[in-house]
């Protein structure tokens, strides 16, 4: 397995708010385990940083199987947010993260309000992790089981309780199943949020015309891959000409050119998540390709992320 030259890497180093990253590239939440797994299929140094699987105070089941069918262009899973739990993760994953070398990023979850905060208040004086997430997807058990990230007022409450709790940067991952993200992505920030994620899976369904059910477990699931990459790269273009604020473009990208149109439409950071799965050393083709796209183009990827200019006509 080849490494991209560490020379190269001098031009993809970037600053995504309070993080400094080698790359711009983001392992997605759910992809990428806890880092270590990838270890003998892909070159980490490629990351930026790994955002790690999920967790929550207690340990979770995830959903019954089966939880994941593949969709042309792409893949629905009902996972469940299954993990081992906040102790669990302490004492065992999150030292097997910190083999990867690279900065990590923990990726929370919960049912209510104070589960998040309560999670980020046990974090927070962990060295080994460089900053929070706060998946906004989840069902708000308080509040009907509606999604946090559905109502400004909830995420803006929600982010606040996290930075209460932490002297750590906070990123609100937010869901983009939303009529407008805009005032959802505003109240994020009022709430304390140092860096947008947008976004994450889109609702979708699969049935089989055999038996006239699901072929999951669940009656929706979530939608990521190829399939949905105009739809996140729309949501950041938005986010990004309407916002001030540094953005992880997630969503359906598999190659240089997805990843390209992200950082151009604003993003300043690449979530990688469905492409790990398929061609887990994907990453370090997307950094040679960057490269190379710079160098051709004379261009700095401060000058480059942001670089949209309009519509042909």
């Amino acid at each position: 397995m080849g490494k991209v030259q560490k020379s190269g890497f001098d031009l993809l180093r970037t600053n995504l708010g309070p993080l400094e990253l080698d790359t711009p590239l983001i392992a997605a939440s759910g992809t990428f385990g806890y880092g270590a797994e990838f270890s003998d299929f892909c070159d980490l140094d490629c990351f930026g940083a790994i955002t790690l699987k999920a967790v929550s105070l207690e340990a979770r089941k995830g959903n019954p199987y089966p939880r994941i069918v593949e969709t042309p262009s792409g893949m629905l899973n009902c996972i469940g947010l299954e993990n081992q739990g906040i102790d669990v993760f302490l004492d065992e994953k999150l030292h097997e993260a910190v083999s990867t070398g690279r900065p990590l990023i923990a990726n929370l979850v919960g049912d209510r309000i104070d589960d998040y905060a309560k999670l980020a208040g046990i974090l927070d004086d962990r060295t080994e992790l460089a900053a929070l997430e706060v998946n906004a997807s989840c069902p708000n058990v308080d509040h009907g089981f509606s999604s946090f990230g559905t109502d400004p007022v909830v995420i803006s409450e929600l982010i606040g309780a996290v930075c209460e709790k932490t002297t750590k940067p906070v990123i609100a991952k937010l869901s983009p199943n939303v009529t407008d993200i805009l005032p959802i992505a505003r109240a994020a920030i009022d709430g304390g949020a140092a860096i947008l994620n947008l976004g994450n899976t889109f609702l979708g369904m699969s049935i089989c015309v055999e038996t006239r059910k699901s072929r999951l477990s669940r009656d929706y699931a979530g939608l990521s891959g190829r399939a949905i990459r105009p739809l996140a790269l729309r949501i950041v273009h938005q986010a990004a000409t309407g916002l001030d604020v540094p953005i992880i473009g997630t969503g359906g990208i598999y190659e240089t050119t997805d990843a390209l149109e992200f950082l151009i439409a604003g993003a300043g950071g690449l979530g990688i998540g469905t492409v790990n799965f398929i061609y887990p050393n994907r990453a370090r083709e997307m950094c040679e390709g960057i490269i190379n796209y710079l160098n051709d183009n004379k261009l700095s990827l401060v000058d480059l992320i942001g670089s949209y200019t309009g519509t042909r006509v």
